[in-house]
């Protein structure tokens, strides 16, 4: 039956939705039907749908990235510069501090810092989720960072004394006023403007009876870009006549049954659908390709949103086929390019304050503990791969085949770990008669992580990174469960979440585990820096 239907659709649309009743607005291609109602309204009608391109009759596709808030980035942007103008005249008089050469560097400078900011830290995501004190928070940190970053540059570039301190602490100070009440009044235009947008665009639900309440709450409660539900359209049962009612909304008529959706949606004004099936449904392909066809947008639910399991998900394209990819976390190409632009500065200072720690060292090592300065074990990278880790020498050269020795009173089970107090594999460390720990070099370089140093080598190699999860060994990582795997989906780091956390003290693995799967799902530049 659906497709003889859609073969006739193609010439049959436009007079279809002309002859049906009951129509209020119709729209396709370029054109926009109204019935009833007076001539008043039928203008406001049209009118209301020119400037929300309601006529256009295709898909608005949003804005991805950093563009999806062009607007907020702009309106802070000014309200940046206007802290700053305001604040010079304050100091100085009424002028303009672009025509001073001297602070002219620093406006610039503010722009830049706050731009660099904004894509690296993505100051804006959920910007419309959040409340009054949330975005309060989000100004002032923000601040912070800007500031931050200018005091550095003038001090690193002895500007300092040059400028008045007085101007560059009162521009922190109004640019957190102005921008917290700019994002809050241009929060509450854009809301308005969608709600009354929501009034111009008409969505069906299209689902099966047991999840028609779950799919109208989802779709009324937390779409953004909102809709009017017009009807909702029951697969699996006949429901026609009847409402379907979601928390704190009118009843939603049911329009349609799996029969007479296209004959449905042909009567009324259906400008977006959503299809929602249960898992196992078969693909309702013939369906998309009617409504489709018929001007109508068509979105397609493949499954609930990973959010609430720390999954990120999103639409994507690999080869031929259109995928949805499911990852713990992920990284914006600009975010994975200033991440490894930190390691590489981070590992050519490293590297040389290695040089030097090696002169100091290496003599005393040779003298408690021959053998070599270096010691390199291989080690678990991102999600498997093998690779060679580098340390100054801490232990004796038979540490290896002593740790077997010594797992019994290893004080993390299971073997997913080594950690022992008293380590007699430790250069100088002996227990003595009386139970005390005589301490030697080798735990002198590990209290104060100086065999970590020749890492900064595999963080330039790419191996490493500055920040991130501790590599296990091969013989830990065998030993892995399924979901201990996911502390090494990212590159291994010199240091991490749970290290920071006391990580002498942490002996239960699974908090290992918990606090390196939090640093991965809530990654970002700032926590890094942290």
């Amino acid at each position: 039956m659906l497709k003889k239907e859609r073969e006739s659709l193609s010439e049959s649309t436009s007079s279809s939705r002309a002859e049906g009743p009951a129509l209020d607005v119709q729209s396709r291609g370029t054109g926009t039907a109204v019935s009833g109602g007076s001539p008043e309204q039928t203008v406001s009608i049209v009118y209301q749908r020119f400037l929300t391109g309601g006529g256009i009759g295709m898909y608005r596709k949003r804005a991805g990235g950093w563009l999806k808030h062009l607007d907020f980035i702009v309106l802070d942007a000014l309200c940046l510069q206007a802290a700053f103008m305001l604040a010079y005249a304050v100091r100085m008089g009424p002028s303009n501090p672009y025509t001073d050469g001297e602070y002219r560097g620093i406006g610039l400078l503010l722009l830049l810092a706050d731009m660099v900011i904004v894509l690296l830290s993505e100051t804006f995501s959920g910007v419309l989720r959040r409340g009054r004190y949330e975005e309060f928070i989000a100004v002032l940190k923000h601040a912070c960072l800007v500031e931050a970053v200018v005091i550095m540059y003038l001090f690193t570039a002895q500007k300092a004394v040059s400028y008045s301190r007085f101007i560059i602490y009162l521009t922190g100070v109004l640019y957190v006023c102005m921008a917290y009440f700019a994002r809050y009044l241009w929060k509450v235009l854009l809301l308005r403007r969608r709600e009354a947008v929501a009034e111009q665009r008409s969505l069906l639900i299209v689902t099966e009876s047991g999840l028609a309440e779950e799919v109208l709450e989802s779709a009324l409660a937390r779409e953004y870009d909102r809709f009017r539900v017009t009807g909702i359209a029951i697969t699996d049962r006949d429901m026609r006549g009847s409402e379907i009612r979601a928390a704190g909304s009118a009843g939603i008529p049911v329009v349609a049954c799996r029969d007479d959706i296209v004959d449905a949606v042909c009567r009324r004004w259906v400008d977006e659908a959503l299809i929602v099936q249960s898992q196992g449904a078969p693909h309702p392909g013939d369906l998309v390709a009617d409504l489709a066809g018929m001007g109508v947008v068509v979105h397609t639910g493949l499954f609930r949103s990973g959010e609430e399991s720390g999954m990120k998900q999103f639409v994507g394209r690999l080869g031929d086929y259109t995928v949805l990819t499911a990852s713990i976390s992920y990284a914006t190409p600009l975010q994975q390019f200033a991440k490894r632009a930190m390691d590489i500065a981070g590992g050519v200072a490293g590297c040389i304050a290695t040089g030097i720690l090696f002169l100091v060292l290496a003599p005393v090592m040779l003298a408690v503990s021959p053998g070599p300065v270096f010691f390199m074990q291989e080690r678990i990278g991102r999600n498997g791969k093998r690779f060679k880790i580098y340390k100054f020498r801490s232990m004796y050269m038979d540490a290896e085949e002593r740790k077997k020795e010594l797992m019994e009173r290893n004080r993390v089970g299971g073997g997913l770990m080594f950690k022992m107090e008293a380590d007699p594999r430790i250069i100088g460390c002996k227990v003595m008669p009386d139970g005390t720990v005589k301490k030697g070099f080798g735990n002198f370089i590990r209290d104060h992580s100086l065999d970590e140093f020749p890492q900064f080598l595999n963080v330039l190699k790419g191996d490493m990174s500055l920040v991130g999860t501790r590599p296990p060994t091969p013989d830990e990582w065998e030993r892995y469960e399924p979901h201990h795997r996911a502390r090494m989906a990212v590159r291994p780091g010199i240091t991490g979440l749970w290290q920071v956390s006391g990580r002498s003290s942490i002996t239960d693995f699974e908090e290992v585990v918990r606090l390196d799967t939090k640093y991965i799902t809530e990654w970002s530049m700032g926590l890094d820096l942290r």
